[in-house]
């Protein structure tokens, strides 16, 4: 028996719930779902005896992406639709095609939150049939119907030994090159046709004087008391000066569970540096303080932070989170343009309607056709079914040195992040079991799909 869709996830905090969202509404509607870490193994049952009718990745850039996210999971197929989980960028990102989409993925479906991203790949050569605003499920979450949904301040408190009688201060970290090497700098000019090295370069900046601001802080007599939670971007880990943070203040925690939306929930204030998850801390009404030691260029800035007010200097910090109320720092009529929200009728209802067009109906459009030649990566397919061994033994990538020093640091990073993006059968069950619950209770009759 065939699958009906495959969803392809990337990162767990930024992806998993989402996914599961929209997975839990396609079972209400009758149809057989699963979902694949794009660094786990290949699945032959998906190339054959459960190849998926619809595949559902998180992103699709170009001739590549579409060779290593579809042909090499599932082989030839046409009905792909992208989550395109990276919509709000900066100017200059804005203007480098493989933001937009070129070559063959623009015959794929893409998923844009709101107007903005639609007019922006359809202006850079996808076909408009091929871009469909669906509102951004992420904000779903915020609705009415998911009331009870994320844990209480009780809860986490428990779970990581946070005191609820104290302000929770929750910085969402979006450091996410500060700490990568060359190669893997490298390897992203290369494929962008940007300076990642210059981001990298005034992240590490950015970084090493916000925590000096953090350190400062904590030591004033009315913040000794407060919960400094650091989230890291999933892309942030073994980070040394957070260790030294975690050593020197008792009340400063990084805290990688849970979305952000939790912590959102959650916490009193929340501080950030340049995180798109500012439309979360947004429509959900908190407080919001960005944090910028330095400015930064309209290269790296996402186009929603244009005019922000930030806090470019320890007392500016101090000032703005010793005011009880203090306006949204960046444009709120700028924010709004990018996200189509809809109270009535919530984004993962949207999506699935567009997915049960895309199974019920031919493709729009043929992305295996004359442009793109398949090429199946055996050497990946190996490596890939290697790691997860690995990692299911538990061996320790330590003992790979024989091999020299970079190839045993590239095995510990590939399987460092392998165990990071991991997630059984059990725990996709459990999820989409949890978010049915709130699906069913809200009965949201389905619109008539066009």
């Amino acid at each position: 028996m065939g699958l009906d869709f495959l969803f392809l996830y990337e990162h767990i905090v930024r992806e998993f719930e989402n996914d599961a969202l929209i997975m839990a509404e396609l079972e209400r509607r009758g149809y057989s779902v699963a979902l694949h870490q794009l660094m786990d193994r290949k699945k032959l049952k998906y190339y054959f005896w459960k190849k998926p009718k619809v595949i559902v990745p998180s992103a699709m850039y170009d001739n590549e992406t579409l060779n290593s996210f579809v042909y090499n999971n599932v082989g030839k197929l046409d009905k792909v639709v992208n989550l395109h989980w990276e919509q709000v960028l900066s100017r200059e990102q804005e203007e480098r095609e493989f933001y937009s989409f070129t070559e063959n993925a623009r015959k794929c479906t893409h998923i844009c939150w709101g107007e903005k991203a639609k007019e922006r790949i359809v202006r850079k050569g996808v076909p408009e049939n091929n871009a469909v605003v669906t509102g951004a499920v992420q904000l779903d979450f915020l609705y009415p119907m998911f009331d009870g949904y994320f844990k209480s301040r009780d809860e986490l408190a428990a779970e990581f030994s946070l005191d609820t009688s104290k302000r929770w201060l929750c910085y969402v970290s979006s450091f996410s090159c500060a700490f990568m090497d060359d190669k893997e700098v490298e390897e992203l000019n290369a494929m962008t046709d940007l300076d990642f090295a210059g981001f990298k370069a005034v992240g590490a900046r950015s970084m090493e004087v916000t925590l000096e601001w953090f350190d400062r802080l904590l030591s004033e007599p009315g913040y000794q008391d407060a919960e400094l939670i650091y989230r890291p971007h999933p892309c942030e880990w073994q980070s040394p000066p957070l260790a030294e943070m975690k050593k020197k203040h008792k009340n400063f925690h990084v805290i990688s569970d849970y979305s952000v939306k939790q912590w959102v929930k959650c916490s009193n204030t929340i501080l950030t540096w340049m995180s798109t998850s500012i439309a979360e801390i947004y429509f959900a009404k908190k407080s919001c303080v960005v944090v910028r030691p330095e400015p930064l260029f309209d290269d790296y800035d996402p186009v929603t932070f244009a005019g922000v007010n930030a806090a470019d200097s320890y007392e500016k910090l101090k000032t703005a989170l010793d005011t009880s109320e203090t306006p949204f720092p960046i444009d709120e009529g700028e924010l709004k343009s990018h996200y189509d929200v809809d109270y009535d009728y919530p984004a993962y209802m949207r999506i699935c309607d567009l997915l049960e067009w895309t199974i019920k109906n031919p493709p729009r459009d043929y992305p295996f056709s004359e442009g793109y030649t398949p090429r199946f990566n055996l050497l990946k397919f190996v490596a890939l079914f290697v790691f997860k061994a690995l990692n299911t033994l538990c061996v320790d990538p330590n003992w790979f040195f024989f091999l020299g020093k970079k190839t045993a640091a590239d095995v510990k990073r590939y399987m460092g992040y392998y165990s990071k993006a991991r997630l059984s059968r059990g725990q996709v069950r459990k999820k989409i079991n949890e978010l049915r619950g709130y699906i069913d209770k809200a009965d949201i009759q389905k619109r008539e799909i066009k």
